[in-house]
């Protein structure tokens, strides 16, 4: 996992409102496309960036390809974020 490719999958609105999403639980990219205004390749592209980036971790249940919130990497962003800040406190 680096920061440039979070950063990177973060900066997109509909990849952001993936993770919106999923914080309600796990749902596959058909239930998540239904939220969309996008072909399921488009969301597809999507989930891969986020998967890549590690934000998103997938299993297989079936037939079906379930994505879910990688809480490990959320984690880690917000103590590299708070790091950040408190390291800024200083020197203001």
């Amino acid at each position: 996992m680096s920061l440039g490719d979070i950063f990177k999958a973060l900066s997109d609105d509909n990849r952001r409102k993936i993770l919106d999403l999923l914080k309600e639980g796990d749902m596959t990219s058909g239930e998540i496309a239904n939220h969309f205004n996008m072909s399921k390749p488009g969301i597809s592209q999507h989930l891969s960036i986020l998967k890549n980036s590690e934000l998103v971790i997938s299993h297989k249940q079936g037939q079906y390809v379930y994505y879910s919130l990688n809480t490990t990497v959320l984690q880690d962003i917000m103590k590299w974020a708070i790091h950040m800040k408190s390291n800024k406190g200083g020197e203001e």
